[in-house]
């Protein structure tokens, strides 16, 4: 498999047939006929394993529920994320996810469906943004697998019919993937500036969390993006400043708010957003320092490069990381003597950025973790695998095309059936 071989620059675009509805249903006009039926095929399965029978969850995660029952009573409550109306004390994460539930669960009715549905929504919209990122510059079918890998991502099929911030918080990343791929296309500052907003307000959902992502983002457009590398580098301090305003508003009003007139901030030391950010649900969950910590031994297991890969984490999430490893090498080597705007190169270097560093993080971190936790690589993972099967499927008689695709085949396969045999209840919302 050569550069030559694969190079996966966007075909020609005629323009999109008239009329919004046929254009709707038909896609843009290079796409095949197949590609927007299946896409919608996807987007209805992936809602339909979502949201089927979603009420035999209860009212799920039941700490976060009685915070969106106190939100849909009490506007203080609502934008501190109070637990109760009487703005005691505020739930220990920023309350952005709380925001979509308690505004659904206030135009209907507070109950299950009210509060789990918008995140199985959630789930589906990221299914839609990943497919429509990776299909803007490797095609329908490339997107279509790595929206279905998504989707049917052991840890996601949990969170998306669950209350936790992680839904939220991987919408949000995706779209802001999605949205850094848009400026590196044509050299637009202000879908970096979005893609800065977008992190910012994910930020406020499971704050640092959400941040995993920007060594990723910033070193693609760093490498890739089309402008001179004094520019380059003006537009990502201008992205920097999106993160700072799509968090700092709420932060700021939080902080300035006297302690008398606001709830006390749940998970802190001393009442303090910032120490809540940067200490129980920042630096402490790298070092365990936080207050609460039960250290790596507790709910992931011990600490190490195959943290994973090991039975708390190997079934939520790491059944596809070796094809997206090889995926990951396979687009680095196809796009070694492309130019440095090689989109195929900028591709990997986001997504697999966002792959290895929050892997890397997941893995060697030592506060409190959960397997759930692992839902925020679903996305990397799915693009990864969608392309790399594309550019493997392209490569023709290529022989280091065909060993790579069955090497990938062989480790994942091996793996998939070692994770199965472990572990056979691996669809953790069937139990």
């Amino acid at each position: 498999m050569s550069a030559a071989t694969v190079t996966f620059e966007p075909a020609h675009r005629s323009s999109p047939p008239p009329g919004r509805l046929r254009r709707l249903v038909r896609g843009p006009a290079a796409d095949p006929q197949w590609a927007r039926p299946a896409l919608f095929g996807l987007l209805a399965l992936t809602a339909l394993l979502y949201l089927w029978d979603l009420s035999r969850n209860g009212y799920a995660n039941d700490f976060y529920a009685a915070a969106v029952q106190a939100g849909t009573k009490s506007w203080k409550a609502f934008f501190f994320g109070s637990f109760d109306t009487s703005n005691f004390i505020t739930v220990d994460k920023t309350p952005a996810s709380l925001w979509v539930d308690e505004i659904t669960a206030r135009i209907f009715g507070f109950n299950s469906w009210t509060l789990l549905a918008p995140q199985a929504v959630e789930g589906v919209a990221s299914v839609l943004l990943l497919y429509s990122a990776v299909r803007r510059w490797f095609g329908p079918a490339a997107g279509l697998i790595a929206g279905a890998v998504l989707a049917l991502t052991p840890a996601a099929t949990l969170i998306f019919r669950f209350n936790n911030p992680d839904a939220l918080l991987v919408l949000l990343m995706t779209a802001a993937g999605y949205a850094v791929q848009r400026a590196i296309e044509r050299d637009r500052t202000r879908w970096l500036v979005f893609a800065g907003l977008l992190l910012g307000f994910a930020f406020l959902s499971k704050m640092a969390q959400a941040f995993l992502v920007l060594p990723g983002f910033g070193i693609a457009y760093l490498w890739a993006g089309p402008a001179r590398l004094g520019h380059r580098i003006w537009q990502l301090l201008a992205a920097l400043g999106g993160v700072i305003a799509g968090a700092g508003w709420w932060i700021v009003i939080a902080q300035l708010t006297p302690a008398a007139d606001r709830p006390y901030f749940g998970g802190s030391t001393d009442n303090n957003i910032l120490q809540l950010a940067l200490g129980y649900n920042g630096f402490g969950r790298l070092d365990g320092s936080e207050t609460g910590s039960i250290g790596g031994g507790g709910f992931g297991g011990s600490t190490g490069i195959f943290r994973l890969f090991q039975s708390e984490f190997g079934g939520q999430v790491s059944w596809l990381i070796p094809a997206a490893l090889i995926s990951l090498g396979a687009l680095i080597w196809i796009s070694r003597r492309q130019p440095r705007t090689s989109r195929v190169r900028a591709f990997a270097l986001l997504w697999g950025g966002w792959l290895l560093v929050t892997g890397v993080v997941f893995s060697y971190m030592q506060g409190i973790i959960h397997p759930y936790y692992m839902v925020a690589l679903a996305p990397a993972i799915g693009a990864l695998v969608g392309v790399g099967a594309m550019a493997l499927w392209q490569s023709g008689m290529s022989v280091v095309g065909r060993s790579v695709a069955a090497a990938g085949v062989l480790v994942t396969g091996i793996w998939a059936y070692e994770l199965l045999h472990r572990t056979p209840e691996w669809l953790p919302w069937l139990r």
